[in-house]
């Protein structure tokens, strides 16, 4: 009991923390007078009053975090704050069921941008902005942010960090101490976010749609204000602007800070990840651009380059914008930058799916795997990864086989719901990958509006636990993890 107690009121802190970020669009509220900062201020202050409650229930029970209770703990947070960021929704649009709004707060905090509602262009413009928020506070993950600015989680920092950060390479940092290499995170992320911003807005979006936009590009989430998405706005500027942001987002952050110490692109080129990673969106871009030319979907070249270049990225980046209806595509373009979202961006990143790294493992120990088919009695061993423990080589690619086989068993449980094949694989993979729109019912023309009670749900749980990782899921359900 006194385990959970003391977990209690560490989850009531972050709760607390929540309830004043959640104040935070009362300001927008405000600037364009849609008249909600009532039930923002509202139900900010009760998530705020409610956590300090709980902070209060488990201060007398402190005890050093184990490893377990990070699991734990990381799996609450992601699963309770979707609940606590239905609020504001449900209050301002009344006929918003439960189970939707959980959808739509699931898909923002896991920076997938997934949606279900409609009308975009007419809610609130601090509506737009809380669902913007909530994909950029994910997108790096609240957690993180929390360890950059609080001291409250102490030893149990680094433990918390480990099960956040996205990725099979836990343990990388920027600074001797964890609370250190979180705000270097955090600050560059905020920093590209606002370049973005300003880039958008000296582009020609307002200063609002900057903002939101900038928060969903480097979050890698997709939820815009306008329901045509980038097509809204008709400037191939602006969507230059985007890609590029785009595939910065989808590079470890760390990475970046190294470029950045550096002054030099030099880590990028060799850091084996990105390379892979920058090659896979050129080939796939090459692709999709030729085969839409060659195909005679768009007429000339520079339609092609343009659709092609900007919905390719956004897709296998896992961010979910689009310019144009990619549904209406020949199957081969569409099905190929969603099966790649699943697998090409970086560990550490703002992305989802199975990560590069990952990938790379798995197609690096093919080669040792076959030598030991044809030499039995020979020693092989990864070349690309020979430092790394043959434990965590097995780690990643029994994540990869999780991670097929969780997807494969989504797909079938939707289609026996009810969703035509497409739908359900697609939704699936992209729900999963925290991607967002995917094919057939869920495409980029339509949402996931349509879907059924038990189909939204089941959306919201592939989202959550991919978001999760999977493994920190598969943890919670041996018999072990809950047996002192």
């Amino acid at each position: 009991m006194r385990r959970f107690l003391a977990l209690a009121g560490r989850l009531g802190r972050l709760f607390a923390f929540f309830g004043l970020l959640m104040s935070l669009p009362a300001l927008v509220s405000w600037a364009y007078d849609d008249g909600l900062e009532l039930i923002y201020l509202t139900r900010a202050a009760a998530v705020f009053v409610g956590g300090l409650g709980l902070a209060a229930l488990g201060a007398r029970h402190r005890r050093r975090m184990t490893l377990r209770d990070g699991f734990l703990l990381v799996a609450l947070v992601w699963i309770l704050l979707p609940a606590l960021a239905t609020l504001p929704l449900l209050a301002a649009l009344p006929s918003l069921s439960f189970v939707n709004a959980y959808f739509e707060s699931a898909s923002g905090l896991t920076a997938t941008g997934a949606t279900v509602l409609t009308g975009l262009d007419d809610l609130p413009p601090s509506l737009n902005f809380w669902r913007a928020q909530m994909i950029w506070l994910g997108g790096m993950g609240l957690i993180v942010l929390v360890v950059a600015v609080l001291p409250f989680l102490g030893a149990g920092s680094s433990v918390m960090m480990q099960n956040e950060l996205p990725g099979p390479i836990k343990n990388e940092r920027l600074r001797p101490q964890i609370t250190q290499t979180a705000k270097l995170l955090w600050l560059i992320y905020a920093g590209f976010t606002v370049l973005c911003a300003l880039a958008y807005w000296l582009a020609g979006m307002s200063r609002l749609d900057a903002v939101i936009h900038a928060f969903t590009t480097l979050g890698l989430g997709g939820f815009s204000s306008h329901d045509a998405s980038y097509g809204y706005f008709n400037s191939p500027l602006i969507e230059g602007i985007a890609v590029m942001f785009m595939v910065f987002a989808g590079i470890n952050f760390a990475l970046h800070y190294s470029a950045l110490s550096a002054k030099s692109t030099r880590p990028y080129w060799f850091n084996l990840e990105c390379r892979a990673y920058l090659l896979v969106v050129t080939v796939a871009v090459t692709v999709v651009i030729i085969f839409l030319r060659l195909n005679g979907t768009y007429d000339n070249w520079g339609d092609a380059l343009r659709y092609g270049l900007f919905n390719t990225v956004s897709i296998i980046t896992t961010t979910g914008y689009s310019n144009t209806d990619y549904n209406a595509w020949p199957l081969f373009a569409p099905l190929l930058i969603l099966i790649l979202a699943n697998v090409t961006s970086c560990s550490g990143s703002t992305g989802g799916g199975i990560k590069m790294i990952r990938t790379l493992v798995l197609l690096y120990q093919t080669e040792p795997e076959s030598r030991r088919q044809l030499h039995p009695q020979a020693y092989s061993q990864n070349k690309a990864f020979a430092t790394a423990p043959s434990q965590q080589i097995t780690s990643v690619l029994f994540f990869i086989l999780a991670y097929i086989g969780t997807a494969a068993g989504l797909m079938l449980i939707l289609a026996a719901t009810g969703m035509d094949f497409v739908s359900a694989f697609s939704a699936a993979l992209a729900t999963i990958s925290n991607t967002g729109p995917g094919l057939g019912e869920v495409g980029p023309a339509s949402s996931y509006a349509g879907l059924t009670p038990l189909q939204t749900g089941l959306c919201a749980f592939s989202m959550l636990i991919g978001r999760l990782e999977l493994l920190s899921f598969i943890v919670l359900l041996r018999r072990s993890f809950w047996v002192y």
